[in-house]
């Protein structure tokens, strides 16, 4: 009798923590990764750097860009789960957002790539030029929103 009991116990408490842990699967955001940049320059701050400090911007520029403008119809913020925004959280949709996640870090990778092997050859001033056009890009975020109709 005391097995049977015991049996029972255990059982139910395997089916609460079974029942716990899918409740618990946090959803997904649409936008993860690096999201922001530490700091804007003006060119007079950029034209003083080193070419590897600059190479570094530009990579952390590029991180960025590629983490939030392909998706910035559904969000331009990290922490905006499909829910959110209303898409229904389907093993294909998950598994839609799983891919475009693994595209993205593929994609950032082998740019980071080629960009160290290549860009020590540009000259500063493209190199500067670009940064600052990806900081502006990234400052027009700020104003995505002032775009939307109600």
């Amino acid at each position: 009798m005391r097995t049977k009991s015991t049996l029972l116990v255990v059982m139910f408490l395997c089916a609460i923590s079974l029942t716990f842990a899918q409740k618990n699967k946090k959803a997904m955001s649409i936008i993860t990764g690096k999201v922001s940049i530490k700091q804007y320059h003006s060119f007079e701050e950029l034209d003083k750097m080193p070419k590897g400090k600059l190479l570094d911007l530009y990579i952390e520029r590029i991180e960025v860009i590629v983490n939030i403008l392909p998706n910035i119809a559904f969000a331009t913020k990290p922490g905006i789960t499909m829910t959110d925004l209303g898409i229904p959280e389907t093993k294909e949709n998950i598994k839609a957002l799983e891919n475009n996640r693994e595209a993205s870090v593929e994609y950032f990778d082998s740019t980071v790539e080629f960009q160290r092997t290549i860009l020590p050859y540009s000259d500063s001033r493209d190199l500067i030029s670009a940064i600052l056009f990806y900081e502006d890009t990234l400052k027009s975020l700020h104003t995505y929103n002032d775009f939307k109709s109600d």
